[in-house]
């Protein structure tokens, strides 16, 4: 039995999306053995550049063999399969705003975006024109409706090495209504062992780790490719104090808290802390000026609660793997708020998502803007103090 997180009528109509990994076979078959009628669909993004240099090991999902594997997974669960060419939607969604973010000296989040406007955006769009009632996904995450507030929960999965709510946040109460994530309490070796025992032929295939659209992993060869010239423009590396401390070779090459690779001769280890491309520098500190207690962030998405009207307490996720950590969010102003840390955090990254917990539940989240050094005596909040909803 699984357990989806609310009542599902039975003979609901089901599209899932099907990427080809062990996850979201399996999640096409248990919907099919419940006694849903399923519809697979695999999405194609994107035209594989320099494939034949991928070996598997270092193949991402949404290839061409992706999808062979999710038609052979289809088979095995007896339900109809189809590719669906999104490759334009996927473009103008996820691949200009990920060039664009380099060029601007922000670090992009493309999986969060293809959630939001593929996966759960334009599928969603396309499920209703075929007469499904949902789409499911293989996603690590359990989608709950709260019977006190009637709102959709996005909650962590089980398995908290697999969770993946985190990329989930800016899916809005309309789309997480006709979400269906059926792994949501099961852990990878279960997925996995249930797979082989439905005989489903994907049961051992690696997870995807890379970027989709870049294989190999090498951003930077994709940039160069796109001619994001301004990207790999020369220019200095210099301290706070506007002192010069080297030569960058395009801010591309940078990540905020890098430390490796500056080419920089100094007295103690630096860090990036910014990348200005305005100036076209690389700004970089000590690993004491690489934390800071406060960030802005902006295109705000709340899920569990309401939009707050004065400040709440949360435990606030700054990327995919850090640890979340006690923040203060002030209620939003003209579209951005501000997150007060009560401990520094370290390289608090412009691009990337914070997300904002109350233990499992995604209480919402938003894209980080800037970040900053708040006078401490106001930087800091109770982890005890309970979150206004």
């Amino acid at each position: 039995m699984i357990d989806l997180g609310r009542h599902i009528p039975p003979g609901s109509r089901i599209l899932v999306a099907m990427s080809g990994g062990v996850d979201s076979s399996l999640t096409a078959a248990l919907l099919q053995r419940a006694g849903f009628e399923c519809v697979g669909v695999n999405m194609r993004t994107h035209t594989p550049e320099a494939l034949e240099r991928a070996t598997r090991k270092f193949q991402t999902c949404c290839s061409p063999e992706d999808a062979r594997d999710a038609r052979a997974a289809a088979d095995v669960a007896r339900i109809p399969f189809y590719v669906l060419d999104l490759e334009s939607e996927f473009e103008q969604a996820v691949i200009q705003p990920f060039i664009r973010d380099y060029a601007s000296g922000r670090t992009p989040n493309p999986c969060v975006l293809c959630n939001n406007y593929l996966k759960l955006g334009v599928l969603l769009q396309k499920a209703t024109a075929w007469g499904c009632d949902y789409v499911a996904t293989g996603h690590y995450v359990r989608v709950v409706e709260n019977s006190e507030t009637g709102r959709m929960e996005l909650q962590r999965a089980a398995d908290r090495a697999k969770d993946q709510s985190y990329y989930l946040f800016g899916l809005r109460q309309e789309q997480l209504r006709k979400l269906l994530c059926p792994l949501g309490n099961l852990t990878k070796s279960q997925v996995r062992e249930l797979a082989r025992e439905l005989g489903l032929p994907v049961y051992a295939k690696p997870d995807s780790q890379e970027i989709c659209f870049v294989p190999g992993g090498d951003y930077r060869e994709f940039l160069r490719r796109r001619n994001v010239e301004a990207a790999f423009r020369p220019g200095l590396i210099v301290r706070r104090d506007g002192s010069v401390v080297g030569q960058h070779r395009g801010i591309a090459n940078y990540t905020i808290g890098q430390r490796r690779g500056l080419g920089i001769a100094f007295s103690e280890p630096l860090y990036v802390l910014e990348l200005d491309p305005v100036r076209n520098v690389v700004i970089v500190g000590t690993a004491e000026e690489a934390f800071q207690n406060e960030l802005v962030c902006r295109e705000l998405n709340w899920v569990a609660i309401p939009e707050p009207q004065e400040p709440i307490s949360v435990q606030a996720q700054i990327r995919y793997r850090s640890r979340p950590a006690a923040a203060l969010v002030e209620p939003p102003v003209e579209g951005r708020c501000r997150v007060r840390f009560s401990q520094r955090q370290r390289a608090i990254t412009p691009g990337q998502a914070v997300v904002f917990y109350r233990e499992d539940v995604v209480l919402g989240g938003g894209w980080i803007e800037a970040a900053g050094q708040a006078p401490q005596e106001t930087a800091s909040c109770s982890q005890s103090e309970e979150v206004r909803s």
